[in-house]
Formats: C-alpha cells, sequence, structure tokens
C-alpha cells in the first residue's frame, strides 16, 4: 500500500498534472469572461439589430400531438401536446452562439498575441544607408558614390550626405 500512495503522489505532482489542472482552472475563467461578453455585450446588440427576432419558437411539426391538434403558436405549447417537432430555429440560435463566441475569442486571442509580441519586440535595427540611386537624366539605378552614369554616361553630381567637405 506505501507503494501505492508514493506512485500515486508522483503522478499526481507531475509537471503535465499540475499543467493541465491549472489549464483547466485558467479554461474555466476564461470561459466565463468569453460567454458574459457574448451574453451580455453581443446578443443584445443583435437582437436590438434583429428587432427582437425569437428563434427559440421557430419549429417544424412532424407529427401532430397525441392530446392537442396543431397548430401550436411555441415550442413549448407542442411539447406539451406530444408533437414530434424539429426545432431549427433552437438551431439557429446555437449556431448564432457559436458564431459570436468564435469571434470573441479570435478577437480576444489576436490581441493577447499582439500584446505579447509588444513585450518581446526588440529594439529594431534602424534601417541601413541606400546604396542604390537613381541617374536624374535616364532613371537607371546606380550606385550611390557614382559620378557618371553607366547606361546615359552623364556626369553625376555626388548625393549631398557623401560629398566630401571643401577646405
Amino acid at each position: 500500500m506505501p507503494r501505492f500512495i508514493k506512485e500515486f503522489r508522483d503522478f499526481a505532482v507531475k509537471g503535465n498534472v499540475v499543467d493541465l489542472a491549472v489549464g483547466i482552472i485558467i479554461g474555466s475563467a476564461f470561459t466565463g469572461i468569453v460567454n458574459s461578453l457574448v451574453r451580455d455585450v453581443f446578443t443584445p446588440v443583435l437582437g436590438l439589430i434583429t428587432g427582437g427576432i425569437d428563434f427559440t419558437n421557430l419549429f417544424a411539426v412532424l407529427k401532430e400531438g397525441a392530446q392537442t391538434a396543431g397548430p401550436y403558436n411555441t415550442l413549448a405549447d407542442a411539447q406539451a401536446a406530444g408533437a414530434v417537432t424539429i426545432n431549427y430555429g433552437i438551431f439557429l440560435n446555437a449556431m448564432i452562439s457559436f458564431t459570436l463566441v468564435a469571434m470573441v475569442c479570435f478577437v480576444l486571442i489576436r490581441n493577447i498575441h499582439r500584446i505579447r509580441e509588444l513585450g518581446t519586440r526588440k529594439d529594431e535595427a534602424p534601417a541601413s544607408a541606400p546604396t542604390v540611386r537613381n541617374c536624374p537624366f535616364c532613371i537607371t539605378p546606380i550606385s550611390i558614390e557614382a559620378t557618371r552614369c553607366p547606361s546615359c554616361t552623364s556626369v553625376i553630381d555626388p548625393p549631398e550626405s557623401t560629398a566630401s567637405p571643401t577646405l
């Protein structure tokens, strides 16, 4: 029995198990944030845009109920009557909810990656000085230090930044 306890302890405190437990806890907290954002922010806006359409009561009756014949005003009435229904409105609600949750997750993860990139971005090296310029006469790329264009043989003044000072 002591060997079993030792093996269980070794298993329970392995890095992978602890990491998994932390991931599950963080995941459940993240789920709460995403669900609240969808339920409390996006769903009311969507309801306002759609004029408060309730998809829950969209259904098709396959077989009338044994207790009461149709038509049924709500899905609850049809189910209470024992009717067999295809509840496509509930499916539409699930699809809309999934799309909103997926969109919110995408935006959150995208912003998290941007924040992470800002924190890990190294100082970028300054841009190197240009090594080529265009000939002012024939617009052919030439070396920045050239004084004559190899294409049109025009004499070209050296750029101001590389010109040697006169004494």
